[in-house]
């Protein structure tokens, strides 16, 4: 038997008691932001009801689509690599994290990451207080082309990794 289980959206759990388990990495699939990720702990693989935990690869040169999560915080741990990171109600923040960098991102928090790097990827470990990774995504396509407006690029690899 399943129960419902209340985040955001309801996420089919299976009716049994919470245990600690291990878990094996899942397929990498490209999330409705447009990158990589290979999950870990979710809904779906752990029972987990109100966390989620997995792997993001930006590769070198890319971005993500604006977006935000919908009622749910963001903890990132950057293992290898730099990322930029446009992030407000308009996009008019940024910020810069590297191998070694913890990044919180609150809820509801429209933000857009990047790969800095032209020749190496980004990786990172992500947790989120969604139980399915992709449920509380929002995409916000009228923000996509913020930071070209401002900048005339995305990536700032020849800027000191300031914003424009």
């Amino acid at each position: 038997m399943t129960k419902l289980v209340t985040n955001q959206k309801m996420a089919q759990v299976p009716d049994r008691k919470p245990d600690c388990r291990v878990v094996k990495a899942g397929s990498a699939f490209t999330g409705k932001q447009g990158h990589l990720f290979t999950p870990g702990i979710s809904a779906q693989s752990a029972g987990a009801r109100g966390i989620h935990l997995q792997i993001a690869t930006l590769p070198p040169g890319s971005r993500s689509k604006a977006h935000k999560h919908e009622g749910h915080e963001t903890a990132l741990y950057v293992l290898s690599g730099e990322s930029g990171c446009w992030y407000g109600e308009k996009l008019e923040r940024h910020l810069v994290a590297g191998a070694g960098d913890f990044v919180y991102i609150p809820a509801g928090m429209p933000h857009l990451p990047y790969n800095l790097s032209d020749t190496e990827i980004c990786v990172a470990v992500i947790a989120r207080t969604d139980p399915n990774e992709q449920e509380s995504v929002v995409l916000l396509r009228e923000l996509d082309a913020v930071p070209e407006q401002r900048c005339g690029t995305i990536r700032l690899s020849d800027a000191s990794a300031q914003p424009c």
